[in-house]
């Protein structure tokens, strides 16, 4: 989709004339429109910039349009492809309507049915033209990866109907903004969003919290509390971190889910809601199925669709965007409109690997801007602010030779760099403790000449 809500259409001819004629057509019509002379060229295009419809036409020298639509039907499936055809090729063309071309029309065609055409294919694939949606549904969402917008797409198609998503991703990957996305892009944005975290609330109180409760049904229970289905009737859901729900409180959704009543605790009457329900976990729920820790019968009403957020590192083009979103966005906080990166700090950035994800990238931001004095953040402050963030989160190995490293320092300074000693202390022959500091590229020397100076 162009920047400016309209809807993209990408554009395959290698006749010119016909290129430009088209082109004229649908930008008069308030289409965003690319055009390209070749196969290759729309491949190229559509990984820079990934349009709502490819129009392209059947015949072409080289990579011919049926060739391109079987490229973009293996690498951006559910991208709607409407091939433009010569009388003589028909055949061809409704053999590759059968192969998934969303369809074709004949050359030369008829104005108001390629208008047709395309507002149909846009309507069923959840272009720019359904609801005048345009991008404020995922404005929060900053990317220019193709697989995010794989997603996107996928998931605005998904917004319009009313099944039961299941987000997964790792944690901090975004998986609550996809879902208030999901929810702005369907017929209930108006009506309430309620998100619950499944796995940061004790059994007992998380039931009360989803299905409510009367006063005086436990201790504790001072007034009537209506639960988070019933506060969120006409809207959407989420329960996050549905993997972390205990059994028991899994046979319970699974009843509420099924009979679209919520009876609160302590109630005798049952309560009817209408949600839609988006649940989001870090955990890989088909395992936990095998393994008898999440229901089946639960599994399976949760997940009509499921849509797989990509980590952090699977989307390093997004790295530099994001970093520049989130300073502007603390820019204010912190009384410094004019901070940004030196070229070294974000080059460092975006080669970084980042186990928590855009939660992590959002954290490194905002050390970065709250320590710097200055308005360019320099390569010191960034690499510090990763060190900081990494120390929970890296592996084992390298948690143990850091530690290694850090002990034979501390061990070598109160020895005055004698190895000798420093084995005794730690209990090593000299043998030994010589090949640790070897690994490390730690030479007792230093230690020596500093006790001098």
């Amino acid at each position: 989709m162009s920047k400016n809500g309209k809807a993209s259409l990408l554009l395959v001819d290698d006749d010119p004339d016909l290129l430009r004629l088209l082109t004229i057509r649908l930008k008069a019509n308030n289409y965003g429109v690319t055009a390209v002379d070749s196969g290759q060229r729309a491949l190229a295009s559509i990984s820079a910039s990934r349009p709502d419809l490819v129009l392209t036409d059947l015949r072409m020298e080289g990579m011919d349009g049926m060739a391109l639509f079987l490229e973009i039907q293996a690498s951006y499936p559910g991208l709607p492809v409407v091939i433009l055809t010569a009388h003589g090729s028909i055949p061809d063309a409704v053999t590759a309507v059968k192969r998934g071309v969303f369809g074709y029309l004949t050359k030369p065609y008829d104005p108001d049915e390629l208008l047709s055409q395309i507002d149909r294919a846009l309507t069923l694939h959840g272009g720019a033209l359904q609801a005048g949606l345009g991008q404020a549904w995922r404005e929060d969402i900053v990317t220019r990866s193709s697989l995010m917008e794989d997603l996107l797409a996928k998931a605005q198609r998904v917004a319009a109907g009313d099944a039961s998503v299941l987000i997964q991703g790792e944690s901090g990957s975004g998986k609550e903004l996809l879902a208030r996305a999901i929810h702005r892009a369907s017929p209930r944005v108006n009506q309430p969003f309620v998100a619950i975290n499944c796995g940061a609330i004790p059994e007992t109180l998380l039931e009360s919290e989803l299905f409510g409760h009367m006063k005086g049904s436990f201790t504790g229970a001072i007034a009537d509390q209506r639960g988070l289905f019933v506060a969120a009737d006409k809207g959407t859901l989420f329960l996050d971190e549905i993997g972390d729900m205990p059994l028991a409180l899994q046979v319970k959704l699974l009843r509420v889910i099924e009979t679209r009543e919520v009876r609160p605790i302590g109630a005798t009457r049952s309560t009817p809601f209408d949600v839609r329900i988006i649940s989001a976990t870090h955990r890989d729920l088909a395992r936990e199925k095998e393994n008898g820790t999440f229901r089946e019968d639960l599994y399976y009403r949760l997940n009509v669709v499921t849509l797989k957020l990509p980590s952090l590192d699977e989307r390093p083009e997004d790295v530099s965007m994001l970093a520049d979103y989130f300073l502007i966005k603390l820019a204010s906080r912190y009384g410094r409109e004019k901070a940004a990166f030196s070229p070294e700090a974000l080059e460092l950035l975006v080669k970084a690997k980042w186990p928590g994800n855009v939660r992590q990238l959002f954290n490194v931001v905002e050390q970065s801007i709250a320590l710097c004095p200055t308005e360019i953040i320099p390569l010191a402050f960034v690499e510090q602010a990763i060190q900081v963030e990494m120390h929970e989160m890296t592996s084992f190995e390298d948690a143990r030779k850091r530690f290694e490293r850090d002990y034979l320092t501390r061990i070598l300074k109160l020895t005055k760099g004698s190895v000798t000693q420093a084995a005794k202390l730690a209990r090593r022959n000299r043998t030994e403790f010589y090949k640790l500091l070897q690994r490390h590229g730690i030479e007792a020397a230093v230690f020596k000449a500093d006790a001098k100076i």
